[in-house]
């Protein structure tokens, strides 16, 4: 599981099947402190995050279609939930 800083939203008019109906957002690994140390990846959100909210991430294949109970999906990574508060 990762810490994410959710940096904006992705619109699709055409996806695969397994992407019908689900949210997709851009977001960046962030360390303790809130700091950005990696490149910008895409995640499914199940957690109705926002642009600029801090969250949890599974980035594991089987993990993140196991959360968003599809199977078939060709998912990586899935939002899953969203931290209120950081003690720096």
């Amino acid at each position: 599981m990762k810490m994410c800083k959710v940096l904006g939203n992705i619109v699709a008019t055409i996806k695969t099947k397994s992407h019908h109906g689900l949210k997709l957002m851009v977001v960046q690994s962030v360390d303790e402190r809130g700091e950005p140390y990696s490149d910008p990846f895409i995640a499914v959100d199940c957690a109705q995050a926002g642009v600029g909210d801090i969250v949890l991430v599974v980035e594991e294949g089987g993990s993140a279609r196991e959360v968003m109970k599809r199977p078939e999906g060709a998912v990586d990574a899935v939002i899953v939930g969203i931290i209120d508060d950081l003690n720096k």
